[in-house]
This record gives structure tokens, sequence and C-alpha cells, in this order.
């Protein structure tokens, strides 16, 4: 299991590295300056970028960057002022994060019991409801979701508030926003795998053996079938959890997904690597994780791997 693990830690900061060093070339290939203004002349031009070091030749640049990664610093934002990317980051990280667990929690755990539920049920009425949630789910882009949830449980009946994120009743509505379409994605990918593992060999065999229902499907069918389930759970955990720019606009969170998107729109070249980088860190560290999921749940995947 140590080399398992090893193995992918390895491949994990293999896959950081590589993507730092692409995203560090596309930023300096953007079309557009950072620093251009009508108002700025070329001699505070010139001051502001030998700040920043584009004064040096773009090799050095890289080398310096990544030497301050390494000592965990990304830099000063060159659009807000005396703002570290790290002060950003760790500002607006939390609201995102404590969003994507609650989303989480709720998406997948109700997405895995709809599944359950509706394969339990294939062809009658409760399989027939999950599955029509499951096609609101994932058919309904999320902001329409969001403003349905305001208009119906906000403002016109009145239990939960519309915006802000100050409390529990705050976070019911975007967490639900944000989660249904996961929810959707997971109760289909369930019940597609219950479906299939029922036709298995070895379901058969327990059947014969007089082992009862509840356990042929607790051990045997629920196990082997949530394996596409943990599959999708990488890059779904660390999109969720990183900040949704739609969903935190319309609930007026101050997540990550705005300042992300803002740092696009103003060429800033520190937040947009930082960001970058901080949510591919993320991305690769849920899917080494999920990897590591896959040998405990499947020790097959361990031999194979050997």
């Amino acid at each position: 299991m140590r080399k398992y693990i090893l193995k992918r830690l390895v491949i994990s900061l293999a896959t950081v590295w590589v993507l730092t060093t692409i995203v560090f070339i596309l930023v300096r290939l953007m079309p557009g300056d950072p620093f251009s203004s009508d108002k700025m002349t070329p001699e505070i031009k010139a001051n502001i970028e030998r700040y920043y070091g584009f004064d040096k030749p773009i090799i050095v640049q890289y080398f310096t960057y990544l030497n301050n990664i390494l000592h965990g610093d990304f830099g000063y934002s060159m659009k807000y002022v005396n703002q570290s990317v790290n002060k950003i980051i760790g500002d607006s990280f939390p609201y995102s994060f404590d969003l994507g667990m609650r989303a989480l929690s709720l998406s997948i755990s109700f997405g895995i019991v709809l599944g359950i539920i509706a394969a339990l049920n294939r062809g009658r009425k409760l399989d027939y409801v999950c599955v029509v949630i499951a096609i609101i789910g994932t058919s309904v882009p999320d902001f329409i979701i969001g403003g349905l949830l305001q208009f119906f449980f906000g403002i016109k009946w009145g239990l939960f508030p519309v915006a802000q994120y100050h409390g529990i009743k705050y976070t019911v509505l975007p967490s639900i926003a944000l989660g249904f379409y996961t929810l959707a994605m997971v109760s289909r990918l369930m019940r597609a795998s219950m479906l299939e593992v029922v036709q298995q060999d070895y379901i058969k065999t327990a059947k014969s053996k007089g082992i009862s229902k509840f356990r042929i499907t607790y051990k045997h069918q629920i196990r082997n079938a949530i394996m596409p389930v943990v599959t999708v759970l990488g890059p779904t955990v660390a999109s969720v959890l990183t900040g949704t720019f739609v969903i935190e606009s319309i609930f007026a969170i101050p997540g990550m997904g705005k300042y992300y998107v803002q740092s696009v729109q103003n060429l800033d070249y520190s937040l947009i690597l930082g960001m970058t980088i901080f949510y591919g860190a993320f991305l690769v560290l849920a899917n080494m994780i999920v990897d590591i999921l896959y040998g405990v749940i499947d020790p097959r995947i361990r031999v194979a791997g050997k």
C-alpha cells in the first residue's frame, strides 16, 4: 500500500509542475497588458514592470516564480492594491469550501440513496420519480435552479434568505443549487451501476445460497456498484469545493469564483496563476485521494498496479 500511495504522490507532484509551467507560458501569451492605461507614462510603466520582475528574461521569471511557489508565495495582485494572492485565496476559499462541503454532503448522500432506491424499484413509481429528478438536475442549468429556489423559498414563501452568507439559513438555498447537478449525476450513475451489478453471477450465486436480500444489497451490490461513483468524485469534489462563479454571484457569496473571473478580465497575471495552480493542485489532490480509495475499496487495483 505504501508503494501504491508513493507512486500516486509522485505522479501528482509531476502533474502540478506541468500545470504550473503550461499556465505560466499561456498567461504570458495572453493578448493585452495588465499595466496598459492611457494615464500611465512609459516611465511609470517601466518602474511597475521592474517591481514585478517583468524586465527580466522569461526563463528567469519562470524559475523565480517556481522558487516562490515552493516557499508558498504566489506573489501580489496587480489590480488589488497591497493585497497578496495568498491573502485573497485565504479570505475567499473558506466561503467556497464551506458551501462546497454542504453541497457535496447533500448531493452525494442523497444521490447514492436515490440511485439505490431507483434500482431496487425498477419500473415502479419510485423509479420514475428518481429518474425525473435526475433528468431535471442534469438538464436544467444551476443558475435557473438557483433563481427558482430564491423566488419560491426566499421571496414567495419567505423560508430562507435569498442572498449573503451570514448563517446556516443562508447556506441552504445555495447548497441545494450548487449540489443539485451532482446529486442527479450520482443518482443516475448509481442506478445504472446497481442494475448492471445485479446481473452478475456472484449475485445469482448469493441468492441461490439463501442469503437475505438486505445482505446481498448491502454487501455485494452497493460495494461493487459504488466504484463508478467514486471515479467521478475526484474532479467533482475539486470543482465544487473551489467555488462556482454563477452560484456565488447569484447568492452574493464572496468566494473564489468572483476573484477568478475578475482576474482574467483584469489580466491580473499573479492572481490568474495563483488561483489556477491552487485549483489544479486541489483537483490533483482529490484525484489522488480517489486513487487511494480505489485501493481500499478494491484490493485488486493495488495488485494490478504492482
